[in-house]
């Protein structure tokens, strides 16, 4: 029986992810929870960009700014007194899911260059219509008083908990995302990227599946923004900015584009170097930048394609 490579490496690293509480107990090192469940966090957004950059060929600079309307829906309602979980979710999800929509039906009336542009421009604008809303910290962002509550059914203080409510959203997502791609939208989602003018002239509406695929993106963000804000406990519009849409894009491309789980070996890679070499120099970004132009140019199918082989992206 023929081993099917991606799956395999697929369940190895939610295998370690799920195991890694239990580790991290018996070495007595709990501060690697937190660095788990940051880059959990980080992977499960740039899994959701990998679908319309890596399936969608669509080079988005602005998903930071839907991370970061599901992190300050959150301290929003925290700020105005309302702490009840199942309110935080929804509103997060809800907030991103819209934004996402309302800029994804203006953006992909365009293509190649401007679509990028306007995306960046839009992203910014949500990053300074952040700032300049001093009731909510402004510049400085502000404080969360305490984790979501959802009563007696989870307790997102507690750090073993979040972490697999963080771990099984992820699974999830993966899941989600799996078998949409390998449907017929996804199908239609990847022919979108090699030939859109093929497809429109017999008769498919591309626009409606990019859009699709646009929100169900900026969904997840949000999703992943909603459990930022109850790791950290502070919302930032820091969190928003280009850089940070970047820094998604390029755990897309160093961990595999078109692959899914590729991005969250991205995530694990990017920010493991940064925790690192920032402990080894102050310049460390000038050595994160040449690890990565190494990593690209000898491994440009990504991290995932290295371990996998050929049968790694779609």
């Amino acid at each position: 029986m023929k081993l099917d490579m991606p799956a395999a490496v697929t369940g190895g690293i939610l295998l370690v992810l799920a195991a890694l509480p239990l580790v991290a107990q018996l070495a007595g090192a709990p501060y690697m929870l937190d660095i788990a469940v940051r880059i959990m966090i980080l992977g499960m957004a740039a899994v959701s960009l990998d679908l319309v950059l890596g399936y969608g060929g669509l080079v988005s600079f602005g998903h930071a700014g839907y991370v970061g309307a599901g992190a300050f829906a959150v301290g929003i309602l925290s700020h105005h007194g309302v702490d009840n979980g199942f309110a935080h979710l929804a509103a997060a999800i809800a907030s991103a899911a819209v934004l996402s929509l309302l800029i994804g039906m203006v953006c992909l009336r365009t293509a190649g260059l401007h679509f990028i542009i306007i995306t960046l421009g839009f992203g910014q604008m949500i990053y300074f219509l952040a700032t300049s809303v001093d009731v909510y910290g402004g510049e400085d962002g502000m404080n969360i008083a305490g984790p979501s509550n959802f009563g007696r059914l989870l307790d997102l203080g507690h750090g073993p908990t979040l972490y697999y409510v963080v771990f099984l959203s992820l699974a999830g997502v993966l899941l989600f995302l799996g078998r949409a791609v390998r449907s017929r939208y996804g199908m239609v989602l990847r022919a979108s990227r090699m030939n859109d003018r093929r497809l429109a002239s017999i008769g498919v509406n591309v626009f409606r599946y990019r859009l699709a695929g646009f929100v169900i993106s900026g969904t997840i963000c949000g999703l992943a923004g909603f459990l930022l804000a109850n790791q950290s406990l502070f919302v930032s519009p820091a969190i928003m900015h280009w850089t940070r849409s970047s820094e998604l894009m390029i755990m897309v491309i160093l961990g595999g584009m078109g692959t899914l789980v590729g991005p969250l070996f991205g995530a694990i890679a990017l920010l493991l170097l940064e925790s690192g070499l920032s402990r080894f120099t102050d310049h460390w970004q000038l050595l994160l930048g040449i690890v990565l132009l190494v990593a690209i140019l000898f491994a440009r199918r990504g991290i995932f394609g290295a371990l996998v082989g050929r049968g790694a992206g779609s």
